[in-house]
């Protein structure tokens, strides 16, 4: 086992804490890729070589600094590759690092029992395809033909979900790499008709995107809407911005204005994502100035609102609209 798939438990909207973590993975490997909001892979071949222990001893070792440094702790998962070291993740338990051994026997009898939607990359109509014909597992999927897997769901992607169902796994960790988007999800107790309810979820997504971009100095050029419907079906809709922002309220408008042109009417929303793509450093972004008092006196109650979620917690400050 050589790669790492680590989740910090961090609390909510508290990501401006990852890189100093990251930090703490680098002590062992500079092979390190960020997986914001909370999580990294980690290469240990050279650590494993250098240090003399192998990942599951080195893992221990960095949940043990984790807690004692940052009061954080983490769940670990640990495999021969990035793929399997994140599915391994899925399994892993606080203080317990789930490990796929690196034996060949040993991949194909974790992978058999799992659903075809745990390998990544893998989404809900390629599974539906496959479990229509009665391929609903991986061990499944990995006995059928090539040739069977390709006729179903392409040449491609057959070809794809047959090697990752036979544990082959041709990614790499990429140091440094830094994640382009951000992500918020508000699901619903149950399907929902209410448009008023439709847009409070929206307007608390987006609060919880500008606070997190805010925190990392970021700013996003476009937004993408994403409804989740009671039959499982989705739509979604990109927008972008007239210009790079993390302000709440542009983001607000953009999230508001796509979703009125989605036009539901009653359509049964089982689930509503926010994705702010296209990050960027803030101090590279140029802001039209304004001679509007509303826009400036909205955005320092924004500054002192996140000024005192930075001091007692994300619930410190909210809209009143989401009060209720």
């Amino acid at each position: 086992m050589t790669v790492l798939c680590v989740r910090f438990q961090l609390p909510p909207m508290y990501e401006a804490a990852l890189p100093g973590l990251l930090g703490l993975l680098e002590e062992f490997t500079p092979v390190v890729q960020a997986l914001p909001p909370d999580g990294a892979l980690a290469d240990l071949r050279g650590a494993e070589r250098y240090f003399g222990r192998d990942a599951v001893e080195l893992a221990s070792v960095i949940r043990v600094r984790a807690l004692a440094r940052y009061g954080v702790d983490c769940l670990i998962g640990a495999g021969p590759g990035p793929m399997l070291a994140r599915m391994a993740l899925r399994a892993a338990r606080p203080g317990l690092t789930r490990a796929v051994p690196a034996d060949p026997a040993a991949i194909a009898e974790f992978l058999a029992p799992l659903p075809v939607t745990a390998l990544p990359g893998v989404g809900a109509a390629t599974a539906r395809t496959l479990g229509e014909y009665g391929l609903d597992t991986l061990g499944r999927v990995a006995a059928a033909p090539l040739s069977t897997l390709q006729r179903l769901v392409g040449a491609k992607t057959g070809r794809e979900v047959h090697e990752k169902a036979n544990g082959i796994d041709r990614g790499r960790v990429v140091p440094h790499s830094v994640s382009k988007s951000l992500a918020a999800e508000r699901p619903f107790d149950r399907d929902e008709v209410d448009p008023d309810r439709h847009r409070r979820a929206l307007l608390s997504a987006t609060e919880e995107l500008g606070t997190r971009l805010r925190a990392l100095d970021k700013v996003c050029r476009s937004l993408t809407l994403t409804v989740r419907y009671a039959d499982r079906s989705a739509t979604t809709r990109t927008r972008t911005l007239p210009e790079p922002t993390a302000h709440t309220a542009a983001l607000t408008k953009a999230a508001y204005g796509m979703y009125e042109a989605l036009g539901l009417q009653r359509a049964r929303v089982r689930a509503l994502a926010l994705r702010a793509e296209g990050l960027d450093c803030a101090d590279r972004a140029a802001h039209q100035l304004t001679f509007d008092p509303v826009d400036e006196k909205v955005r320092r109650i924004e500054e002192a609102a996140d000024r005192a979620r930075a001091r007692f917690g994300p619930r410190a400050a909210f809209p009143g609209t989401l009060a209720a």
